[in-house]
């Protein structure tokens, strides 16, 4: 069994029982390997890519313990270290491990975004928010022609909401 795959295994474990978040997660990690692929990421990029986007919301368990709220903010704080604990068991290094940690602590974030890895997770993760939250056309207008950046996230994007 391959690393992706025991991550996204070890992810069900983690999550288990919350099939909202299991869902999530499975879906991020779907558009992020079309668009990843899409754009032509090496081998190594796709790879970290497709780590991150399965642990992206590693977080949420501990920021709803310690803070009593799911918020992206807080995930970003708690995700980093149980995303590391995770990844290492699934055969990872530390150079991939160090990437994916920070993509998790930036997910959220749609100012100065830091590689193609991270900006097609901030893409995969708005597309599948944007239907799981309801979030209003306004926003995804401006959301799509502020942050989206990629040819195959803005494709599937104006496909999914006639933009």
């Amino acid at each position: 069994m391959d690393r992706l795959t025991k991550t996204a295994l070890a992810m069900c474990r983690y999550m288990e029982g919350d099939v909202k978040r299991i869902n999530h997660f499975m879906k991020v990690h779907s558009f992020a390997k079309v668009i990843g692929e899409a754009e032509g990421l090496s081998r190594t990029e796709q790879e970290i890519l497709e780590a991150a986007a399965y642990v992206h919301d590693i977080g949420i368990k501990n920021s709803e313990i310690k803070y009593g709220s799911p918020s992206g903010y807080y995930q970003q704080i708690e995700g980093p270290g149980e995303a590391e604990k995770l990844l290492r068991e699934a055969g990872f290094g530390a150079e991939v491990i160090d990437r994916v940690k920070y993509l998790v602590s930036r997910h959220h974030k749609y100012a100065n975004i830091d590689g193609m890895d991270c900006q097609i997770l901030i893409e995969a993760d708005f597309i599948v928010n944007v239907y799981e939250d309801g979030i209003g056309e306004d926003t995804i207008r401006d959301i799509y022609s502020k942050v989206f950046k990629t040819d195959a996230g803005r494709e599937i994007m104006r496909r999914l909401y006639d933009l």
